[in-house]
């Protein structure tokens, strides 16, 4: 028994022994633990300041570098622009106001890129060894800007299935769209032009109907129209209207301009459009390119919904619109650009809520105006119109709204360029708030095409 008690006298002194041990080695855990989670706090706040800086000096030089691209400031200002913006979100997540520090600002003309070097210093919560409580924190980022021009015209169907909420939601986005566009230009040095092109029946062409259309007055005149200035034209103070339905002949594909043929004005189009209770022109005049919101703003107000759905002939004059060889009869400031891929990119935005269903060219007969009669679908019409913007390198956007028909897809989607990892060119909208976004994303598309080409 007295040998029992002693080993448990011995077992108690040793395991008293063992706590003091266990209190040394739980000191030094907890001191190492205690070093890992202020190390790990650290890390924490580090990553999460190098992100913050990062977004911050992202969107500094992206927004800088698209008012290089718009003409907004000029590459002097660059560097003042870029160090306002660090300024002003200089506070975002962990950062200090007012700490950002714009080392570089380098503006490559050849590449044409905006980069900027920027750093910070950031007090770190729990100071460790040597590292003390300051830690630098680096970014860069680079974005590209463009001195391109951009020429965008936006054909619009004003047909009779517009009528109703549809033209209420097209009048909504079409003026949110030139919004976009034209927003924070510089007005003394305009990057972007918009065209708007309203169709159905034929194009009110307004204006510009007296040097190119030709007058059909009878049905020996149904073929290639003369140019604008030979003396068989009717004068603009003889003719019915101001309606241009299409081409026929030899240039009915091609952008050759009024003086080598004019536009005809079917013969059978006031007929059609008294026995189908329709406009023979559509209220809505065209307006070739401009940087004046108000005036395309004006045109898009007078979107009204009437008639059939000639959607070739809304191809063909958006064509117009950004062909140089129809300058000629334009204003100064409407003239299109010369092509050229360096200092110019064209669009064209392609809209419909329905079938291209209506053509004259060959036609015998009022009655044969719907394509079903005819020996040409308007559609196939309207594709090779597309087909041969698109080989002159007029990139094209096409949306469909609301449709019912698998016909009218497949033309949008036979007219609209070809995809791109980072811009898709067909766009369909089942409603309004659709029909607004998809004009918005093109603009968006529009903005990053003409910068990364």
């Amino acid at each position: 028994m007295r040998q029992f008690k002693g080993v448990v006298r011995g077992v108690d002194g040793f395991i008293r022994n063992r706590e003091g041990n266990f209190a040394v080695l739980f000191g030094v855990a907890a001191s190492v633990l205690a070093l890992g989670a202020g190390f790990a706090v650290n890390i924490s706040q580090l990553y999460n300041a190098r992100s913050s800086l990062q977004g911050v000096v992202d969107a500094a030089v992206t927004s800088t570098a698209r008012d290089l691209t718009l003409g907004v400031i000029q590459e002097a200002d660059a560097k003042a622009t870029v160090q306002a913006f660090l300024d002003a979100n200089s506070a975002a997540g962990l950062l200090q106001a007012n700490g950002i520090v714009l080392d570089k600002l380098t503006v490559d003309r050849t590449a044409s890129t905006v980069k900027a070097d920027v750093h910070t210093d950031i007090s770190l919560y729990f100071p460790l060894f040597s590292i003390g409580n300051m830690q630098r924190v680096t970014s860069s980022t680079t974005a590209l800007y463009s001195d391109k021009t951009v020429e965008v015209a936006m054909m619009l169907d004003v047909t009779g299935s517009m009528a109703g909420q549809k033209i209420k939601d097209l009048r909504t986005a079409a003026g949110n769209a030139v919004g976009s566009f034209l927003d924070g230009q510089n007005a003394s040095r305009p990057r972007m032009r918009v065209a708007i092109v309203p169709y159905a029946n034929s194009v009110n062409v307004g204006s510009l109907a007296a040097s190119t259309v030709f007058v059909e007055t009878k049905a020996s005149e149904r073929k290639q129209a003369p140019g604008n200035d030979d003396p068989k034209y009717v004068s603009a103070s003889t003719r019915p209207d101001n309606c241009a339905t299409e081409r026929k002949g030899a240039y009915q594909y091609s952008d050759a301009g009024p003086d080598v043929s004019m536009v005809n004005r079917d013969l059978y189009l006031s007929d059609f459009a008294r026995s189908s209770h329709t406009r023979a022109c559509p209220v809505a005049t065209i307006q070739p390119l401009t940087t004046d919101a108000s005036a395309l703003n004006n045109v898009i107000k007078d979107l009204d919904a009437s008639g059939g759905t000639a959607g070739h002939i809304g191809v063909q004059w958006a064509w117009y619109m950004l062909s140089e060889n129809w300058g000629s009869v334009m204003k100064a400031s409407q003239r299109p650009a010369k092509m050229d891929p360096k200092k110019v990119a064209k669009y064209v935005i392609l809209m419909t809520d329905g079938e291209f269903n209506l053509s004259y060219f060959d036609a015998n007969g009022p009655d044969q105006v719907y394509n079903d009669a005819g020996k040409v679908q308007t559609r196939t019409a309207a594709t090779t119109l597309c087909a041969a913007m698109r080989d002159q390198g007029i990139e094209i956007f096409t949306i469909g709204f609301a449709l019912t028909e698998k016909n009218a897809k497949s033309t949008l989607q036979s007219c609209a360029s070809p995809d791109t990892g980072t811009s898709k060119h067909f766009y369909q909208a089942a409603n309004g708030s659709e029909l607004n976004q998809a004009f918005q994303d093109i603009v968006r598309n529009i903005d990053n095409l003409t910068v990364t080409r």
